[in-house]
């Protein structure tokens, strides 16, 4: 049996590595697309830091879970601002200042370790 497993592994992780290389060497990356797809979203792919963020707070997660769901369903169905409704939301806002949510809000708070790991895998930005 080990005499067929560990080659056979070896040579699939080979192609596989190979593969996944040659992938990367010719991947296209269009940023303005990228940013213009998230933005479709209006602002949802924070609704979980945000959840995150008033639990730490104190605040029950499952109150959370509702208010930012409520928030979002209304966001999704009627097309306005995530961020806006938030600020919108007494109870949100009685436990979290302003600037805590526009950091919530922050790509900022995504990107500040990108550079670090570039380096640690080797890449050059």
């Amino acid at each position: 049996m080990e005499r067929v497993i560990l080659p056979d592994s070896s040579i699939l992780t080979h192609y596989m590595l190979s593969k996944a290389s040659a992938m990367i060497d010719s991947l296209a990356v269009y940023p303005e697309n990228m940013m213009k797809n998230i933005e479709l979203t209006h602002g949802l792919v924070f609704s979980q830091a945000l959840l995150l963020h008033l639990a730490n707070l104190g605040m029950s997660r499952e109150m959370a879970y509702s208010l930012v769901q409520s928030a979002a369903m209304r966001s999704i169905t009627e097309g306005l601002d995530f961020k806006e409704l938030i600020l919108a939301t007494p109870e949100i806002t009685e436990l979290s200042s302003p600037d805590e949510i526009e950091d919530i809000f922050s790509y900022d708070r995504y990107l500040k370790h990108v550079d670090f790991i570039y380096k640690r895998c080797g890449i050059q930005g």
